[in-house]
This record gives C-alpha cells, structure tokens and sequence, in this order.
C-alpha cells in the first residue's frame, strides 16, 4: 500500500478526491445509501467497509468501521472480527465491500452475530450479469474469477492488501436460488428477503470514480427513475449491480 505524508492510503486520497468533485457521483451514492437504510429496522446502523466515510453525509450517527483509518472512520477493525457485542445493531449495511472480503461466508456469520433478531443486512455489489459481466472482465481494474469457491474456508492472509477483489464473489453466493439457498445452509442465522439489479445506465454512464463522465449531474434523477421502468428480466441481464438483503431470522 502506499501511504501519503498523512498515514492515510493514497487510493482512499484519490476517492475522496473524486467524490467532493463530482455531483453525479455523489446523487449517484445517495440513492445507493437511501436503497441501503430504508431496509433497515429502526435502531443502530453498522457500515461495513467504510471506506472514507461518504454514508455519513446521509446519515451522520452511523457506526462506521473499516479495516484502514480515515477521517469519519469510527471504528478500524477487520469485517471477519467485528469488534461488537452479539445482537447489538439493528442493521448492518455494505456498499462494493463483499467482493473484497478474503472469507465472505465468515463474514456473514459474523454479521448475524452482531445483528438482533429482525436485523437486517443489505449490500450493494457488483452484478456479473450479461453485460456487466463482459465490461468488468474487459475494462475494471478489479478481477472477475467465476471459478473460485466462495464457501471456501481459506487461511487468511495476513499480508494480504484490502483492496484485492473477486467481483465475481457477489454473483457466486446470490444470483442464483440455488446459490441463496447454500448461503442459508452455511449461514442458518440469515436468510435472503431479496435481490434486485440495479445500475443499468446512470452508473456506467458516470465513470463510477473515474475523473471522467457521460452523464451530467441534472440527469441522474431522470435515468434512475427510468432504470425502475425497466422490466425485470431485462433488469437481470444488463444490471451493473446486485441489492442483496439479508434477515436475522434467530
């Protein structure tokens, strides 16, 4: 990793960069973070995978953790071992974090650990979808590995960077009802209320957190708005993203 003058990771510099200069991303993130809370029980609200902090500007009294500091990070700590006492928030949310995680049936153990009963998990991730799926493999910097086993009880790794990825791990565990039902199986504590594909145009359109994009900030609104017209099966085959929620069922 390389560190700037501050201690803080050069990469989490650059995407604070991005966001306090770019509106589409940042009405972008809002949806996302409004989609994330409003499947959540009222109560107290885990951020997993923080990052720099930008879920506080929808909602401030947020717990935030992650695994590096940064301004706005509350807590550091490694998503594998939360640092909470059992059932003790009523949600826990992750925006692009699962594909990060060395271990994500690990994770999701602990997560039901620290939600109460009725507690919910919501994550948006990446989607390997038609067409998503050509564009990551062909254009993103992070890898697509359809092949690995994410139920996989893998060492950990403890010189491993945060930043390495599979975004295909997302997909793996959860586009499937096959899949859904082995997550259950492996996690009995959680169980899938429901998955959504969202991201069709406005997202790629953006540049994400690129300098550039092809979309200006007046029109997200409007092509969010139109992605939610889109029939579902058509949804399913050129989303850029996957809404994953879970529920504390014990």
């Amino acid at each position: 990793m390389t560190r700037s003058a501050t201690g803080l990771d050069q990469r989490q510099l650059v995407h604070r960069d991005v966001w306090e200069k770019k509106e589409t991303i940042r009405l972008l993130y809002r949806d996302f973070h409004r989609r994330l809370l409003e499947n959540c029980p009222q109560g107290r609200i885990l951020d997993i995978g923080g990052g720099t902090a930008h879920i506080k500007d929808s909602r401030p009294d947020i717990v935030c953790a992650d695994i590096l500091p940064f301004p706005g990070i509350d807590v550091l700590a490694d998503a594998h071992r939360l640092p909470f006492p059992n059932e003790c928030f009523s949600g826990v949310v992750m925006l692009d974090v699962l594909h990060h995680l060395e271990r994500p049936i690990a994770f999701l153990k602990e997560a039901s650990r620290v939600l109460k009963p009725g507690g919910r998990l919501p994550m948006i991730e990446p989607a390997m979808t038609t067409l998503a799926r050509r564009f990551y493999t062909l254009f993103h910097e992070e890898p697509v590995d359809m092949g690995v086993d994410p139920f996989a009880d893998v060492a950990i790794n403890p010189d491993r960077d945060p930043f390495d990825a599979n975004q295909a791990i997302p997909s793996l565990l959860f586009a499937t009802q096959a899949a859904r039902r082995q997550v259950e199986a492996a996690v009995p504590a959680l169980r899938v209320r429901s998955v959504e594909w969202l991201s069709l145009f406005a997202y790629p359109l953006s540049g994400g957190f690129q300098s550039w994009s092809l979309m200006p900030a007046a029109l997200v609104r409007s092509l969010l708005a139109l992605e939610e017209k889109v029939p579902k099966r058509v949804q399913r085959q050129i989303a850029f993203r996957m809404m994953v929620v879970l529920e504390r069922v014990e």
